[in-house]
């Protein structure tokens, strides 16, 4: 296996780098910059930019860079001459679309964070950017590129199941990640960032979307609230607290900032963190005075918790989708495709089972993934989201892009239908 994955790799290696600017200097502009460190001789970073000073400054000495090669602001790079090959966007959600459609038209090839824009709208206006100025855009829908979502992709177009007929897919978001992320964090408020189900889960949409291979979503419903991170489920015996660190049962809460921050450090440390060195005391320091260290059930969130989608496609192929934040597991799908010949399931992020209706045989797929990177999340489908956009830009080859414009427009679509099915509590007819 490491012979097949070493020979791929190869493949990859054409004698040139591509130069990429970062614009946001936070968890995701940090994981994706990892392929430069990793794959020195196919990507170099030559700007960095971020509002945060000793995060910019923190990039900008990792890299190499010259002082006047790290930005404040991302308007300072646009009023200069192009300087390089590509740009991500890493900016906060609703901070995507002016920066990706303002780089585009500079003519710089865009790779954009996960969701492209928070409104239909907006996704529709950078879309267009890209195409008038006929550069490539990859949006980071990562769970395409994992090894065992291509190996799915590859035995449903093989014929292997006969015709898909419906698609199980769960998203175990993670009990403390959603009390960190959606609660207490960034994303916890549809007035600041976006709503969930386009927050988190619009590459779940998207990875459904993609397995039916292209058939025409015709009908969708939503279903989802708050269900529990609010006051009236509170314990009785936590009192009137505030704060973890006044809380009398932070040792038995399971969503203690004590239990999340400290004894999982440096678990999610640059975050509470972002403007110094997160020690393990500036961490308690963050816990004790900021946001993080609000207890659940008093903060000010107002996103869902859990919520169901269900999808009719042309044809009546079926799929249904859920996100639960209340598992053990944190983000590792569970998916189950259900198809005339057979059926294919993958609950581990890594195997594949295979079930044959014609001779009722069964067969283990195990995709070859890297190991040797950082870049490990989703099934390494980081490092290969990378690898497919650098090579696409070296090569000036937009079909190594598995996440394009057209196909990112129409998974967003569903996502914002399904939005409005929820909130409108009727199923929607395309």
């Amino acid at each position: 296996m490491e012979n097949e994955i070493r020979n791929e790799e190869k493949k990859f290696d054409n004698d040139k780098i591509v130069k990429l600017i970062i614009v946001g200097c936070g968890q995701r502009g940090f994981v994706y910059s990892r392929y430069a460190i990793e794959r020195p001789n196919r990507l170099k970073i030559v700007a960095v930019c971020d509002p945060i000073k000793f995060r910019r400054d923190k990039f900008g000495v990792e890299f190499g860079l010259e002082s006047n090669m790290v930005f404040e602001n991302w308007q300072d790079i646009i009023s200069m001459d192009k300087f390089a090959d590509a740009v991500l966007i890493a900016t906060p959600d609703q901070l995507h679309c002016e920066p990706a459609i303002a780089f585009s038209n500079k003519k710089y090839h865009l790779l954009v964070e996960k969701p492209l824009a928070i409104t239909q709208e907006d996704c529709e206006k950078i879309t267009t950017a890209c195409k008038i100025n006929n550069v490539m855009l990859s949006v980071c829908h990562v769970l395409r590129y994992a090894p065992v979502n291509i190996k799915i992709k590859q035995l449903i177009d093989s014929g292997l199941i006969g015709e898909v007929l419906n698609i199980q897919h769960l998203e175990p978001v993670g009990y403390y990640h959603q009390a960190h992320s959606y609660v207490r964090g960034n994303w916890r408020k549809l007035s600041t960032s976006t709503f969930m189900l386009l927050a988190k889960s619009c590459h779940d949409l998207d990875l459904i979307h993609y397995f039916m291979g292209g058939k025409k979503c015709k009908k969708v419903s939503s279903f989802g609230s708050l269900t529990y991170f609010k006051k009236e489920k509170k314990p009785i015996e936590a009192g009137n607290s505030m704060k973890c660190i006044d809380c009398p049962i932070i040792n038995q809460c399971p969503y203690s900032a004590q239990k999340i921050y400290l004894e999982r450090y440096p678990w999610k440390n640059h975050v509470l963190v972002p403007d110094r060195e997160p020690t393990k005391e500036n961490v308690k320091l963050a816990i004790e005075n900021g946001p993080y260290g609000r207890c659940v059930y008093e903060s000010d969130n107002d996103v869902v918790d859990q919520q169901v989608v269900n999808l009719e496609f042309e044809g009546g192929a079926l799929s249904s989708f859920s996100m639960v934040a209340f598992t053990e597991s944190m983000c590792v799908r569970k998916i189950r495709i259900f198809g005339s010949m057979g059926q294919l399931e993958c609950t581990n992020g890594f195997d594949i089972i295979y079930d044959d209706f014609k001779f009722g045989g069964k067969e283990i797929f195990k995709p070859p993934t890297i190991q040797n990177t950082k870049m490990s999340n989703h099934g390494s489908s980081d490092y290969y989201l990378m690898r497919s956009f650098v090579y696409a830009v070296s090569e000036n080859d937009p079909t190594q892009i598995l996440s394009g414009p057209d196909d990112t427009l129409a998974s967003h679509r569903l996502v914002f239908q399904s939005e409005n099915s929820r909130l409108k509590n009727t199923v929607i007819s395309f």
